[in-house]
């Protein structure tokens, strides 16, 4: 992503309701797993994930972390988490295996997602579970994901039938943010038309607290529904997946 983007991600990404809501559905869907589990965060930036996983009872030296940016490595470090390197997603060289893989946010950065997808399986041990979540509709294409180097936004189809292709077993497919569908789409096609002439702004800020606040609960109640459904469009979508040989 860019620099100046960057910083701004940092600066919000532990408390902004888009990245917190986040990390609580996988947090829930985590919670019950063995706690001496190895994991990898793959994109992992600051390491806040990560260490929202050590409050949970994880062991540190099971939790790792690789970003293709120096400065969140560095902010992983800091932060804690000794095993975070920095790595290009595509081609993860480390002489580990795990048992649970989170990709949150990381394969529509990458050129050739099906080369990461099968080096990712690689590193899943036998009976391990990966976590995969992208941007949903290339629809919804904006200046966002120009700021943020995409390549791509994926449909739920598209998304299964990549870690199918590496013989992948899906045991849960969704599209995530489906109340804010609507208001996301309106919105990025707006900025589209009264911004064509000039830069627009990536939606990474905080804003007003009280709305942060009342977004988070608001994707918290879609995340407990989960449980029970799986919403049919979404601003993202996601899968999980085993690995089964």
């Amino acid at each position: 992503m860019e620099k100046d983007f960057e910083k701004k991600y940092h600066d919000v990404e532990t408390d902004h309701w888009w990245f917190k809501s986040r990390r609580k559905y996988l947090l829930d869907l985590l919670k019950d797993a063995p706690k001496d589990s190895k994991v990898l965060d793959i994109g992992s930036s600051s390491g806040i994930f990560l260490k929202d996983l050590e409050a949970l009872g994880f062991k540190t030296e099971n939790l790792f972390g690789i970003d293709i940016s120096e400065i969140a490595i560095e902010n992983c470090k800091a932060n804690g988490i000794a095993n975070a390197y920095v790595m290009d997603a595509q081609n993860i060289t480390l002489n580990e295996t795990f048992d649970i893989i989170i990709a949150s946010d990381c394969l529509e950065h990458l050129q050739e997602d099906t080369k990461a997808i099968k080096n990712w399986k690689s590193l899943l041990k036998i009976g391990g579970t990966m976590y995969v979540f992208v941007p949903a509709f290339m629809s919804l294409w904006s200046y966002h994901d120009e700021v943020n180097m995409h390549y791509r936004r994926y449909t739920n189809p598209e998304l299964k039938s990549k870690l199918i292709a590496e013989n992948l077993e899906i045991i849960k497919s969704s599209y995530w943010n489906f109340f804010l569908f609507l208001p996301v789409y309106l919105f990025r096609k707006m900025s589209a038309v009264f911004q064509k002439n000039k830069k627009g702004e990536a939606d990474i800020s905080i804003g007003n607290p009280l709305v942060n606040s009342t977004l988070l609960n608001l994707i918290v109640f879609e995340n407990k529904l989960l449980k029970a459904v799986n919403f049919p469009f979404g601003v993202s979508t996601f899968c999980i997946a085993k690995r089964v040989s």
